[in-house]
């Protein structure tokens, strides 16, 4: 596996975990063009390698994201609908390819998490955020849409939230973050936010990672897809597992009362 090299991004693969850090702390690591591609460039380079077990997102300077740069829709204003046709669409894809992506995604947010920075975390599968972070869909008060969002934040928090916070661009903290769904752990500083984000990794270094690519998969598919033939092929994956090497690994590490070798990697 060959990591890209980035501009706005800086990355660290340790002990089987890619930690991706949003590094535009001058301007709060606002979600450029140039970002956008380097991130869709780093899922697709560890997407078909399962060593590495989980991605970590992260920004500098104490913020996650604020939203979308002001500078890229200045310059595609030039250029006219187009410009921003594409400019939006390309950041739906990065929504898209991050949601599937076959290793767990832990969004630890801080800071501003507004507009494409509550999109990121809106498609992670483990959220963690300090208590005094600051949530928002800020779109609608500039005079422009949620477009690429406002799907996955439905599928996070559900319709009816969905509906009050992008009709009146609230803001809010990571308490109420945590209570409308949106993450899963709101910690008091930023101490008790990486021992979170530690006992996280080791809980998922636990799960065999062949095992909990096809899960994912499952459960997203299962927002979709018909019930039958997604049990006939549940069914069928299953079976493959069961008498496949993570399978046998598993279940041999349990008659013989030792933790997988996944688990010791």
């Amino acid at each position: 596996m060959q990591l890209p090299n980035c501009q706005t991004l800086l990355l660290n693969l340790e002990a089987g975990v890619l930690h991706v850090t949003l590094n535009r702390a001058d301007c709060r690591n606002a979600m450029s063009l140039a970002m956008v591609g380097e991130l869709r460039a780093v899922l697709a380079a560890v997407r078909d390698d399962l060593s590495v077990r989980a991605i970590v997102l992260r920004g500098a300077g104490g913020h996650f994201c604020a939203g979308g740069d002001i500078k890229d829709m200045a310059s595609a204003r030039a250029t006219g609908a187009d410009a921003y046709r594409a400019l939006n669409r390309a950041f739906g894809s990065l929504l898209e390819e991050a949601q599937h992506s076959p290793q767990v995604l832990i969004a630890v947010l801080e800071g501003a998490v507004l507009g494409g920075g509550f999109g990121l975390a809106c498609v992670s599968d483990i959220a963690i955020c300090q208590q005094d972070a600051k949530f928002g869909l800020p779109e609608t008060s500039l005079g422009i849409l949620p477009a690429q969002i406002a799907p996955f934040v439905v599928g996070r928090i559900g319709l009816t939230q969905t509906r009050r916070l992008a009709l009146t661009a609230a803001r809010f903290n990571g308490s109420e973050a945590e209570r409308l769904g949106l993450v899963h752990f709101s910690e008091a500083d930023k101490a008790a936010l990486e021992h979170r984000l530690a006992e996280v990794l080791s809980q998922v270094r636990q799960c065999a990672p062949q095992a909990n690519a096809q899960t994912k998969a499952l459960l997203l598919a299962s927002q979709n897809e018909a019930l039958g033939p997604l049990l006939d092929r549940a069914a069928e994956q299953f079976a493959a597992a069961v008498t496949g090497a993570e399978g046998v690994e598993g279940t041999l590490a349990f008659v013989q009362k030792r933790a997988p070798k996944w688990a010791t990697e």
